[in-house]
């Protein structure tokens, strides 16, 4: 659901999970368009990492920053002595930022957490900047017409959804055939099962083309980033899951494509960098100038697409099941995947467990339930976890 609603860039804004990667990138984005000059950024929110979220709030002046752990607010109330700066903490301290009379709210807190707070900045209208595949892919219907109740614009920022954001035609859209997301392929596109095995976090982490998060890679590694981003494409551009397809394209050059019934496909390119998607939804429906390296398409030589093999990569068969069966079970794979990828960081799982615990978990919870309430969602999301866990358990035992 996107709404046009006026030609100006945003004067106010307000960052969910300004310390993470897209957080970080959307800053320097900010710089780059023009800092406080153009931008009054309201307030900030961070996780763990205090002395960058200071350092931040000093830079550009904020009004509120907030650190989603409540251990953590004497650290940052420090940080910011003296700097009439309002410190606040945990799931409290995320509504008060989200609360704020921002234009725009960049909503990059990572995984589920990020729901509360950024339906809370959909509900008194403000114009999302949407990083968060968890809005959509755990509760999509709701967040959705919460956005329409609300008035405000919804603008991706993934780099898949804001290429076909870019590539959409508005007065064609009955005429949208398919969406094609493009996928890396992450570490492991050409290795075999036994191979993919042994592989440890570290291993999994190191993207080919992208600089990422931890979350974020291990996803592209495991393509599970896909299957969220094949959930999130169908609430935002209100698709069928027959019109949701992937294509794995090795050197990340289409970010995505539109086809049409006429048999026309209209993609959009780019050298793989986040902050070209930021700043598109920064100053939308205009384009800033940004300092980020250009296609030299003399030297790009070829352009690679295959299959995803998902007998390797079962994450896009487990997608294409959550969107058939619909109700919480985009909530169920998240809330599975979410517990597995910890599990896998720590060490307690193998590479190809992952998924195997996702698929275990949603076979135990396809009992047709709804996601029309947030609560639903949320006791979902909750119990998938406990189940997630219990897998998980039983595979250590089996070890």
């Amino acid at each position: 659901m996107t709404r046009q609603k006026g030609s100006n860039p945003p004067e106010k804004l307000t960052v969910l999970g300004a310390t993470g990667s897209i957080g970080t990138n959307t800053l320097d984005v900010i710089r780059q368009l023009g800092g406080r000059d153009r931008f009054e950024i309201l307030g900030l929110t961070g996780a763990g990492n205090v002395a960058l979220l200071a350092e931040q709030a000093r830079e550009l002046g904020v009004k509120l920053a907030v650190t989603a752990d409540d251990e953590k607010y004497a650290e940052l109330k420090d940080a910011l002595a003296g700097s009439g700066i309002a410190v606040a903490s945990g799931k409290s301290g995320l509504q008060e930022a989200a609360s704020l009379e921002a234009d725009w709210v960049m909503a990059a807190i990572a995984g589920t957490p990020g729901l509360e707070p950024t339906l809370t900045a959909a509900r008194r209208g403000a114009n999302i900047a949407l990083a968060n595949k968890e809005c959509l892919v755990t509760g999509g219907d709701v967040f959705i017409s919460t956005m329409r109740e609300g008035g405000g614009t919804l603008i991706p920022v993934d780099s898949e959804h804001s290429a076909i954001f870019q590539c959409l035609e508005p007065h064609n859209r009955d005429k949208v055939e398919r969406i094609v997301l493009t996928a890396s392929g992450g570490p492991f596109r050409t290795w075999s099962r036994e191979q993919m095995d042994g592989v440890t976090a570290e291993i999994a982490r190191a993207h080919p083309n992208w600089s990422m998060g931890l979350k974020v890679s291990i996803g592209s590694a495991s393509m599970f980033n896909k299957a969220l981003e094949m959930i999130e494409a169908k609430y935002l551009f209100d698709l069928e899951p027959s019109q949701i397809e992937v294509i794995v394209h090795p050197q990340s050059i289409i970010h995505s494509m539109v086809a049409y019934t006429d048999g026309s496909v209209i993609a959009q390119l780019g050298c793989p960098d986040m902050r070209t998607a930021i700043a598109y939804a920064l100053t939308y429906p205009g384009r800033g100038t940004l300092d980020v390296e250009r296609l030299d398409f003399a030297k790009l030589a070829r352009l690679d697409f295959e299959a995803p093999d998902e007998d390797r990569f079962p994450s896009i068969r487990l997608a294409r099941l959550a969107l058939q069966r619909g109700g919480v079970q985009g909530a169920v794979l998240n809330a599975a995947e979410e517990t597995a990828f910890h599990a896998f960081v720590d060490g307690k799982i193998g590479f190809l467990h992952m998924a195997d615990t996702v698929e275990s978990v949603m076979e135990r919870m396809n009992d047709g339930r709804p996601a029309d309430t947030i609560d639903a969602i949320l006791a979902a999301d909750t119990q998938a976890r406990a189940y997630a866990e219990d897998v998980i358990r039983q595979k250590q035992k089996a070890a």
